[in-house]
């Protein structure tokens, strides 16, 4: 009886919430992948749907604009200004862009406790001046679920929030707000983000997940989902299949997260926290994206290899929130020379083969300029 009270509590406490908040590896080629058992493809041909029919996401991994903590020599010379500026006219006509946001927006502040008593921290405290930097850049969405959100604790992540409301950039992650919803062109979207760390919509809870995620569903047209999980770094490429562990801490089984999110009514997941990029999959129809890797990283991040592989995905889906096509946009990230275009496609093909190790059977075909289509495709 506890456990229904319990149960009964969470989807009002949900209810009140909604209204309220909108690295390549050397191993590489002998790589061998423990498979699940494969999902029987169940879904049927979707057609091309004409322009009026089609929505565009345009999604990246991590955004991390360099650090005023513990002084100035962290951030970019220009203010961040030109952050972006490789890559915004690709932003254009998409009717979301959505990114993680790795760090706090915050002006001054001490760092979290916990933070203090590690034996290495990474402390990321972008000012609040860049909230317009993503803005112009054409950012209205961004997942504040990582490990960095609570840095400075309370006062980095309640900035945070408060600097994105501000610029008019929709958010969600926080246990205080896992979710938001808001309108495009005649489409309601609904966004949930999730992560194993303290103060966000927790990754490892998969029925807690997948309520939120079908609550949304039944309000909103299109449901975004977002999740920071896996181990990091350029050894952890490809989906294990399996539980995820990086410093002893359990980061997820993302591929049964994500079949979990589809099932519970996701449209579209997009993965981000290894700093590599991993695999594509469709599932059910759906777009599932599971790591972005690093997209605009200053510093403090390692850029090096296949960690400076940063791919920017669109994908058009219909407005029943089915995968139709995509394109993948090959950048790579310097410290020198921050973010600029790769025209040699490497994160593409580093893509397109680790989707054909990883979900051979996914009926993905990915071409070495970056177009993304389904077989059987009309």
């Amino acid at each position: 009886m506890l456990k229904l009270i319990g149960c009964f509590l969470a989807v009002f406490m949900l209810l009140v919430l909604v209204q309220s908040c909108e690295r390549v590896s050397s191993m590489a080629r002998n790589h061998t992948v423990n498979r699940r058992a494969k999902h029987k493809k169940s879904e049927s041909v979707i057609r091309r749907d004409t322009p009026n029919d089609t929505i565009c996401i345009a999604a990246v991994g991590d955004i991390m604009l360099g650090s005023s903590y513990p002084d100035s020599s962290k951030l970019p010379p220009d203010s961040a200004k030109n952050s972006f500026k490789a890559a915004s006219g690709y932003f254009a006509g998409a009717d979301v862009v959505f990114g993680n946001l790795e760090g706090t927006l915050l002006d001054s502040g001490i760092p979290a406790a916990y933070k203090k008593k590690l034996e290495t921290a990474y402390l990321f405290r972008m000012p609040t001046e860049y909230g317009k930097v993503l803005r112009d850049a054409g950012f209205n969405l961004l997942s504040v679920a990582n490990n960095h959100i609570t840095d400075f604790d309370k006062k980095g992540y309640t900035s945070t929030t408060k600097t994105l409301a501000d610029n008019g950039i929709h958010y969600a992650g926080l246990e205080n707000c896992p979710v938001t919803t808001f309108q495009r062109n005649g489409v309601k979207y609904g966004f949930c983000a999730f992560s194993p760390n303290a103060h966000t919509v927790q990754l490892l809870d998969l029925a807690y997940a997948r309520q939120i995620i079908s609550q949304l569903k039944r309000q909103c047209d299109v449901v975004i989902v977002s999740f920071h999980g896996g181990a990091e770094g350029a050894l952890y490429e490809h989906v294990p299949f399996k539980m995820e562990s990086f410093m002893n801490a359990k980061r997820g089984d993302v591929h049964i997260f994500a079949h979990n999110a589809v099932d519970a009514g996701a449209d579209i997941v997009l993965g981000n926290g290894p700093h590599v990029s991993r695999a594509l999959e469709t599932y059910k129809g759906r777009l599932i994206a599971y790591s972005l890797g690093n997209f605009c990283t200053y510093k403090s991040v390692s850029v090096s290899g296949v960690c400076g592989m940063a791919p920017l995905l669109k994908a058009y889906l219909n407005k029943k929130g089915e995968f139709i096509s995509g394109n993948i946009i090959a950048f790579r990230q310097t410290h020198e020379r921050g973010l600029t275009r790769d025209t040699l496609n490497r994160v593409v093909k580093r893509i397109k083969s680790l989707t054909e190790t990883d979900f051979p059977e996914s009926g993905l075909n990915i071409d070495e300029d970056g177009s993304v289509s389904i077989d059987n495709q009309d």
